[in-house]
């Protein structure tokens, strides 16, 4: 597949890149592009690291292709937000591609997310996918994980465009709305800034269904309700991508920078994991649908990130503890405040204390088990 060729070429280049060292320790995470919803997540993560004393400089990139790339390479870059199609396409041609086992290696789960929705916007002559046949189609740029699934999907459907122009959405939608393409390609979580934040004229534009049969082996149905984006005045059925978070497998005994990497992943994945309650009030509303328990298969949690799970970690706080905000007891998977709640957990003696003792307020929260799977486990407040 054309489209298949061109990615594996652009992962060879993005690895044979080595960024130079940076001289002092940093945390970043790698999202997307400044309207999309990988850049409100990171920023969403930025915040409960500040509310807590821990900096997180949040990068913007291409997307998948480089964020994931960019865990494995790229030096202070800890975390970045990749779409599972890509590690899907990563773990079929790992056994056989020795530049996709390198970028492979070390990499692993930090938590599974949100469903990513796969738009594409077209004239609204256009009516469904085959009638991309001939047509010029935007399909992001090659480092983007909305151009491995563009191109994926092109394929597996044997639509030949006219022309897929690499060019991202941002650029993409002034070209569409100007009449310079007939369509463009964007995967984000709904609603996704670029389309609520532009106007966008319903009479010339929709969003087209993507519901054809060959595609839900690989990709989720899922829905964009009307209204959703003011364009859009009727439902559309569609197809998502899980969104992942990933980091790398740090070794704490190798040296400095690997231990202070360790320690960041832990923490921030101790913060997210017990401020879930609070990411899904008060943060981008694709909180709401994360699911802890949806791992993709064949990937493995990181040990850092299972050593921020347990249930006696504390976060290195550095803000004290009404920064965060005060909360009366346990909620689902938040205290009072993240150092609060590792000083609760410090203070009990052991996992069969807890499990023995049922309180009448009884809140469960996840843990890692040892097979790399999330399991529930009850957390009881005294």
């Amino acid at each position: 597949m054309a489209g298949l060729a061109r990615i594996a070429a652009f992962l060879t280049i993005i690895l044979a890149s080595q960024p130079a060292a940076a001289a002092e320790f940093e945390r970043n995470i790698m999202t997307g592009g400044p309207q999309g919803t990988y850049i409100q997540i990171g920023r969403n993560v930025a915040d409960l690291g500040k509310a807590c004393g821990i900096s997180l400089t949040v990068q913007p990139s291409a997307g998948s292709l480089e964020n994931f790339v960019g865990v494995r390479n790229r030096r202070n870059t800890q975390f970045g937000i990749v779409q599972s199609d890509v590690l899907e396409y990563l773990k079929t041609f790992e056994a056989n591609d020795p530049e996709v086992q390198q970028a492979v290696r070390g990499v692993k789960i930090m938590f599974p997310l949100y469903n990513e929705e796969v738009h594409v916007l077209a004239r609204s002559d256009i009516k469904d996918m085959k009638g991309l046949e001939g047509k010029t189609v935007a399909v992001g740029v090659k480092d983007s994980g909305t151009f491995l699934t563009s191109s994926l999907i092109l394929d597996i459907l044997q639509v030949k465009t006219g022309a897929r122009v690499p060019l991202n959405p941002d650029a993409a939608l002034p070209k569409l709305l100007a009449g310079e393409i007939d369509a463009f390609f964007y995967v984000a979580g709904a609603p996704a800034s670029l389309f609520k934040d532009n106007k966008i004229d319903g009479a010339r534009f929709h969003l087209l269904p993507i519901a054809d049969a060959p595609l839900l082996a690989t990709y989720t149905a899922s829905r964009i309700d009307a209204g959703i984006y003011d364009f859009q005045t009727q439902p559309v059925d569609l197809i998502a991508v899980k969104a992942v978070m990933m980091t790398y497998d740090y070794d704490v005994k190798r040296n400095a920078y690997q231990r202070e990497s360790c320690k960041a992943v832990s923490d921030f994945s101790n913060l997210i994991l017990n401020n879930l309650d609070k990411l899904q009030q008060s943060g981008h509303p694709k909180w709401k649908d994360v699911d802890l328990t949806a791992l993709p298969p064949g990937w493995q949690v990181g040990v850092c990130v299972k050593a921020g799970m347990a249930l006696d970690y504390k976060p290195a706080c550095k803000a004290p503890a009404s920064a965060t905000g005060q909360q009366a007891g346990w909620k689902r998977g938040i205290s009072q405040s993240p150092e609060a709640a590792a000083e609760e957990e410090l203070g009990r003696q052991s996992t069969s204390a807890m499990t023995t003792k049922k309180p009448a307020c009884q809140t469960p929260a996840f843990y890692y088990a040892s097979d790399d799977r999330y399991v529930l486990f009850d957390v009881y407040a005294e």
